[in-house]
């Protein structure tokens, strides 16, 4: 156990996480010149293209120190987003340490800061890299300052890298090996090892991931996972160098993969502990809990596609992300889809990307939301994912939101404009600092109904692209919340529902009927678009019909020639809209994620 070392890297986006790791992968020899590939942790076309780690890998290094030690590195590499922030928590508990990587350029950003405290939380050492050193903007002086006064580490310890160039990796594995300690735990004792992260192999079932704190796990044993109480026999070990090397059995300390015939991703969920069934461990491993979806959304099959390929297309992804949640939805006006639940923005936009790309599928997806929670007059709360359900006004006593607690830096000459963007959203401060003579530190609670809406992209277009931002959920708190309806033609539109602050909607809905207005296409017969809050509609607009001139071919005569004519043409667009049916396109729902 004294020769071998587990750690992560951890990084804001695009600080150079994965390319670091490609060098430690080649510096090692794990895999050869031939193999090599930029990201090469990162399997996923997704990832690659985006910049981010979505699912969690490790590595197997085998390193001569310069001593002339052999050493064992397991690198377990996490994921990149704050999505995925419980995931990175359950890897960061596998290791003992982590390298963390500071862009030179940009310096110390808001998802640096959060993996930094979730690093601390589980008791890690951290090796601070300073990166992109050889690019001409760099600034490593100011860098390192930021190091110092934000996240509270020595710049003496710090070291300067050029991952793309392969500048002083070495010196960050000999620092790995110096600065982070071995694995603790007893070699002799009964199993208990933690499950970081899980997917689905069409051919052998589930994958697992594990680390072994305590004892020793061989093939053939029956093992139980603690928190699912599920109980599976051992068919194959090993570990990934990251290709897959088998291996008779993992002790204490060591890092490696698991299969047990495992048909079901829900049995072998992120976080679980897992023991031996005949020689269990007194108590499971602290940390393990249900990952929620927070955010939801309407998908439905458009074009050529069908609702039984959408289905199908769900059940695969559901394989391989147990996070991913989906329930059949029928809409009066989109007809049979599902509403989805996801762990955030981000999970949102990969699933949908997924969707279109790896199954070649046309979606209409609604507007995201949150869940909130309705306590009806009997004081019971009842927990609603879509804003369709929520009971009428008279049958509520009050509703609860889920609010995020928010760090975002920023320099401070957007600080006003960013304030103004807070304050507009709810926000409520918590704590302003200055971190350095020109990067301030916002620390804010905010309601997550108001960060799904077009939050980032207005954070980013008022810093100019350089404030950053992360969040962690803070629970739920009670708000003046209302259910805004939007109808057409008088029937009310389930899929285009929303949950606003009763403050904001007249503006909201005065804004999606006028966005909505330019993108339904004009009808044969006058479309009426209203926005209503329980009975009471607060804005309306109508698209004007198509109105063919009947009066042309009449000329001279009595007048009541051309009424009769007028009359008969009013009766059949009457008639025409008894019976019509509005076409609603994407654009109409995509307008409610662009209105201000």
């Amino acid at each position: 156990m004294k020769n071998i070392r587990n750690f992560s890297i951890i990084a804001h986006v695009d600080h150079g996480k994965s390319t670091l790791a490609d060098r430690f992968l080649e510096l090692t020899g794990a895999l050869s010149s031939r193999e090599m590939r930029a990201q090469s942790l990162d399997t996923m076309d997704l990832e690659r293209e985006r910049g981010i780690t979505i699912k969690a890998q490790t590595a197997r290094l085998n390193y001569k120190s310069r001593s002339g030690e052999d050493y064992v590195l397991d690198l377990i590499d996490t994921p990149g987003h704050v999505d995925f922030s419980y995931e990175v928590s359950r890897s960061l508990a596998a290791c003992d340490g982590a390298v963390l990587v500071i862009d030179a350029s940009q310096g110390v950003e808001a998802q640096t800061l959060a993996n930094t405290y979730l690093a601390v939380q589980n008791d890690l050492v951290l090796v601070p890299v300073i990166n992109k050193v050889d690019l001409p903007q760099a600034v490593p002086e100011e860098a390192l300052d930021q190091m110092e006064h934000i996240i509270g580490l020595k710049r003496e310890d710090a070291i300067l890298v050029s991952a793309k160039t392969g500048l002083n990796v070495e010196a960050v594995l000999e620092a790995v090996i110096e600065r982070i300690p071995p694995p603790k735990g007893d070699p002799d004792g009964p199993l208990k090892a933690l499950l970081f992260d899980s997917w689905y192999d069409a051919y052998r079932g589930v994958v697992v991931l594990i680390r072994v704190f305590d004892g020793e796990i061989r093939e053939g044993d029956t093992i139980e996972f603690m928190g699912m109480q599920a109980v599976y026999d051992v068919e194959e070990l090993g570990y990934l160098t990251p290709k897959p090397v088998k291996a008779a059995r993992l002790a204490a300390g060591e890092v490696g993969y698991l299969i047990a015939g495992i048909k079901k991703l829900s049995d072998a969920r992120i976080g679980d502990t897992i023991t031996r069934k005949y020689r269990p461990t007194a108590e499971a491993l602290p940390g393990f809990k249900e990952a929620k979806p927070m955010v939801f959304c309407g998908m439905f099959p458009a074009g050529d596609s069908r609702i039984d390929d959408l289905r199908d297309a769900l059940e695969k992804l559901r394989l391989n992300d147990a996070s991913f949640y989906y329930e059949p939805e029928n809409s009066p006006a989109l007809g049979m889809g599902f509403r989805c639940g996801f762990l955030g923005l981000l999970h949102r936009e990969i699933i949908q990307e997924r969707l279109e790309r790896e199954f070649g599928l046309s979606l209409i997806t609604t507007a995201p939301s949150v869940s909130y929670r309705v306590i009806d007059k009997t004081g019971e709360a009842h927990e609603v994912r879509n804003p369709s359900q929520i009971p009428l006004l008279h049958d509520i006593r009050a509703i609860e939101e889920p609010v995020i607690e928010a760090i975002i830096l920023t320099p401070d000459k957007y600080l006003g404009a960013i304030l103004g963007l807070l304050e507009n959203r709810r926000g409520t401060q918590k704590k302003m600092e200055y971190v350095s003579p020109k990067r301030v530190l916002l620390n804010y609670v905010l309601p997550l109904n108001e960060v799904v809406f077009d939050f980032y992209n207005q954070l980013k277009s008022l810093s100019q692209g350089y404030a950053s931002m992360d969040y962690e959920l803070a629970g739920y708190r009670e708000a003046a919340l209302v259910k805004l309806d939007i109808l057409i033609n008088g029937e009310e539109v389930d899929a285009l529902s929303l949950v606003v602050h009763e403050d904001k909607a007249y503006t909201i809905g005065r804004a999606l009927v006028e966005k909505m207005r330019k993108a339904i296409p004009r009808q044969q017969y006058e479309v009426a678009l209203q926005a209503a809050i329980g009975k009471r509609v607060i804005a309306r607009e109508t698209i004007k019909a198509f109105r063919k001139d009947v009066l042309a071919k009449l000329y001279g005569g009595d007048y009541t020639r051309k009424m009769k004519v007028l009359e008969k043409q009013k009766a059949g667009k009457k008639r025409m809209r008894t019976i019509g049916r509005v076409d609603i396109p994407q654009e109409a729902f995509l307008a409610i994620l662009e209105i201000k």
